[in-house]
């Protein structure tokens, strides 16, 4: 191989990355840009804003911000999203860990057909069931209520936790557990003490998908908290409320994504390796 040769492939590898970056780049632009336009314009008076809304600011203000934390209530939807948000990927780690180490390691009969069966719960649309699912909510007391709303978030979001868990925890070698028999550990104690420690990945990610699937519940949460609305439900609201004052409400849909940017800042490397998670064969 000459030098000619070389310079051809080195040209050819410059041209495929080109191909590929160019592609990246306005796909990320166009993610970005919206995000960018949004505070542009909340951070405008609404004279600014219908005089020029597509100029840059220059003259920040920030009066739509304080205007949608106290007095369009951000701040107590804010809240709620926090509380219901926390509880239910608490729960969610907790049942779909214990389920996984199950499924993926103890022996019971039924145990394939159980794991079908809770697979199947991932192809059914919410659509399809809100009438029964409304109905059960109002036979139990749970309507208005955030035990009611982090218990759906549960149901809805179990099927797909308790597949990633189980995936992960069929991956370890069952010497480990039989190794901990062995030493006297019972079936709780090798739960604690070799299934959570080397869940521990599996978890993270699932704990990030989780929370980034509940704080931006739009559907399940109008359905359940009509009283007292969650972050996105509220947003929403707004418009309905303050149509005519798009700083507002582009001030309030900055707020609502600023938490999911800064979950996704910090952890995206372990949500881009957690979609791998599941592909992993025992």
């Amino acid at each position: 191989m000459g030098p000619g040769f070389l310079a051809r492939e080195m040209r050819s590898d410059r041209l495929l990355l080109w191909a590929i970056a160019l592609p990246m780049a306005f796909l990320a632009l166009s993610t970005i840009y919206p995000f960018v336009f949004a505070v542009n314009i909340s951070l405008k008076t609404s004279r600014d804003f219908i005089m020029s809304r597509f100029a840059m600011t220059w003259d920040p203000s920030f009066e739509n911000y304080v205007e949608a934390w106290i007095y369009s209530r951000i701040s107590d939807y804010f809240m709620n999203s926090v509380v219901v948000t926390i509880g239910a990927v608490f729960v969610l780690l907790f049942v779909s860990s214990i389920t996984g180490y199950a499924l993926s390691h103890l022996r019971f009969r039924f145990r394939s057909t159980l794991f079908v069966i809770i697979l199947a719960g991932m192809m059914i649309p919410i659509q399809v069931i809100m009438v029964p699912f409304y109905q059960l909510v109002i036979d139990t007391g749970l309507l208005n209520t955030r035990i009611g709303l982090i218990l759906s978030y549960t149901a809805f979001f179990l099927p797909f936790s308790v597949y990633l868990m189980t995936a992960f925890y069929a991956a370890i070698p069952r010497e480990l557990i039989e190794a901990a028999k062995i030493d006297g550990a019972s079936l709780w104690q090798v739960y604690l003490w070799v299934m959570l420690p080397m869940g521990r990945p599996a978890l993270l990610t699932l704990g990030i998908l989780n929370t980034l699937n509940c704080w931006n519940d739009v559907l399940i949460s109008l359905l359940l908290l009509q009283e007292e609305r969650t972050l996105m439900v509220g947003i929403a609201a707004l418009r309905g409320e303050y149509t005519s004052d798009i700083p507002l409400i582009a001030a309030a849909v900055v707020l609502g994504a600023i938490p999911v940017i800064l979950v996704y800042l910090i952890f995206q490397r372990r949500i881009v390796s957690g979609i791998t998670v599941g592909a992993v064969k025992g």
